[in-house]
């Protein structure tokens, strides 16, 4: 067990005894703190969060996640904070369409497996490892190790060649996006809303292929960043359950990237779940209207970590809190005060405590829901493979 969470399973066990010693003195007994609830809380669950960008240079023997990098999420800030479960992503920017770029933006893909995969199997196999299954996960978790899954942001590297879809899975890859911002071969993006200009009017014919074939392997569809027709299209094509890996609510903050109630209505008969994104574009409206306006970030409060589960008590009243999650984009624009880097990641659970939520709801939000859904588009997967 590491350090910080030993500290703070010995101050619940001094505030216990503290409360007993009231008790034999025939003092009235002292409730027990909620931030002390909130820690044990904290300890029991497991913490996942789905979206963390990466830079390779982070990657190697010389300089790694074992440091404490200036980097938002390392493994001692993950030790600090009491995170369990990093989704590391294999992002690709969108760049141009055809046979040159596909293979730049491939063999950037595969760089970023491969530094993944270093620092499980080479750099630190005694502190963290790669999980393929929620049985993994519980796994490596229960082994006192943390855990590395991981996430493809924009499937533009793999080209025209939907092989490289079952490549990418083989490499550990257990969601996937069809754009990010940009449009591609697969789907249009969000970022169509900024012109109204689109190419595919959603899914192209090679989007749908794509995302039968991650129905097939049991590969989840990540709806984040594809534009809305695209969204509403693989929620009706898609045979398993699909998620957003890092969004947030429109209604509260009208940026692109988050989901309208619509969506989020049909992402519950589909199964899926919203991994709610500590962004501060995505969580603060008052932020938003800044940055659209021109501003500076630095001219406006920043966005909190009550901001951020204000978007949780939105979602969960509209959708069920089956349905929602927690995510960071850390390394890649998230983060908020209160929760800034993986090693403030307590906070959040102790705001979710001081709104009135259960462990069990805190369990569901911090990794339930999402290796849920893991679990049953697994479940598809095989059941799509057996029918063929």
């Amino acid at each position: 067990m590491n350090t910080p969470k030993l500290s703070r399973i010995l101050l619940l066990a001094i505030g216990s005894l503290s409360i007993l010693s009231c008790s034999e003195s025939n003092e009235p007994a002292v409730s027990e703190d909620p931030m002390a609830i909130a820690q044990a809380i904290h300890e029991r669950v497991i913490t996942l969060d789905t979206h963390a960008d990466i830079n390779t240079r982070n990657f190697t023997l010389e300089t790694n996640y074992t440091q404490d990098l200036d980097t938002q999420v390392n493994l001692p800030k993950m030790d600090e904070g009491g995170l369990d479960v990093a989704w590391f992503v294999v992002y690709t920017g969108q760049g141009e369409l055809g046979p040159e770029a596909y293979r730049d933006a491939h063999a950037n893909a595969m760089d970023k497996f491969s530094a993944i995969h270093r620092l499980a199997e080479e750099i630190a196999p005694e502190q963290i490892e790669i999980a393929y299954t929620s049985e993994d996960v519980r796994r490596i978790v229960a082994a006192g190790k943390k855990v590395a899954m991981i996430g493809i942001e924009n499937a533009y590297p793999i080209g025209g060649d939907l092989s490289n879809i079952e490549k990418f899975y083989d490499l550990g890859g257990r969601y996937m996006s069809l754009a990010h911002n940009g449009h591609n071969q697969l789907s249009d993006s969000n970022t169509g809303e900024r012109d109204g200009v689109y190419w595919h009017g959603g899914l192209s014919e090679l989007g749908r292929f794509a995302i039968k074939e991650m129905n097939r392997l049991g590969i989840m569809i990540d709806i984040s960043h594809p534009s809305r027709d695209s969204i509403m299209q693989t929620l009706e094509l898609s045979r398993a359950p699909v998620i957003a890996s890092h969004s947030s609510a429109r209604a509260l903050t009208d940026h692109s990237r988050n989901l309208d109630d619509e969506m989020l209505l049909a992402l519950k008969d589909n199964g899926g779940v919203i991994q709610t994104v500590a962004f501060g574009t995505y969580v603060s409206e008052l932020r938003r209207e800044h940055w659209a306006a021109g501003g500076s970030f630095d001219d406006a409060p920043p966005a909190t970590v009550a901001d951020f589960v204000d978007h949780i008590d939105y979602l969960v009243n509209l959708i069920g809190i089956d349905h929602v999650g927690i995510s960071s984009d850390f390394d890649g624009g998230g983060g908020l005060a209160g929760w800034n880097d993986a090693s403030e990641t307590f906070n959040v659970t102790a705001e979710l405590v001081r709104r009135g939520y259960t462990e069990e709801q805190i369990a569901m939000m911090w990794s339930g829901n999402l290796l849920r859904v893991l679990d049953e588009v697994q479940r598809i997967a095989e059941e799509i493979q057996s029918e063929a």
